[in-house]
């Protein structure tokens, strides 16, 4: 087993509505409270991050098996909602609902179709970042598929 490990920096200079700084590599950015928590809303924020780590890593994951299957497809892309509750001054990350859109080729066939299907199924199982949230945040999938024209 091999352990790999991801590193991040960060600075906060004051109070709730300062604006702060993270470094983690290639991740290099500011943060704050959004404007919709009654924040500054300046550079992102851990409601953007958290949904941001979610879909790329379910993405990557349907790339990956969709690959490995020979399932060939046009073009795959996405659309991911994140919902967070604010009841009585708790603040909880709620749901994500992840909207891939797969391209699949005009000759595509209904045995492809059904296996895109599932493969979008089996992608939000395997990810590591949906493992991660289960138990605490719901997500859940509309895949959506078409044909090249």
């Amino acid at each position: 087993m091999a352990e790999h490990y991801f590193h991040l920096k960060a600075n906060w200079p004051g109070g709730r509505n300062d604006v702060g700084t993270i470094d983690a590599g290639q991740l290099k950015t500011k943060v704050s409270i959004p404007p919709e928590m009654e924040g500054p809303g300046i550079g992102t924020n851990p409601d953007e991050m958290l949904l941001g780590a979610a879909a790329t890593c379910y993405i990557i994951t349907l790339a990956a098996m969709m690959e490995r299957s020979g399932l060939a497809k046009e073009r795959l892309e996405m659309e991911s909602v994140g919902i967070v509750d604010v009841t009585n001054g708790i603040i909880t990350y709620k749901e994500i609902i992840h909207k891939p859109h797969i391209l699949l080729r005009s000759d595509a066939t209904d045995k492809e179709v059904a296996q895109a299907l599932r493969l979008a199924e089996k992608a939000e199982n395997a990810c590591m970042i949906s493992r991660a949230i289960r138990g605490n945040v719901v997500v859940k999938l509309d895949t959506k598929i078409q044909f090249a024209s």
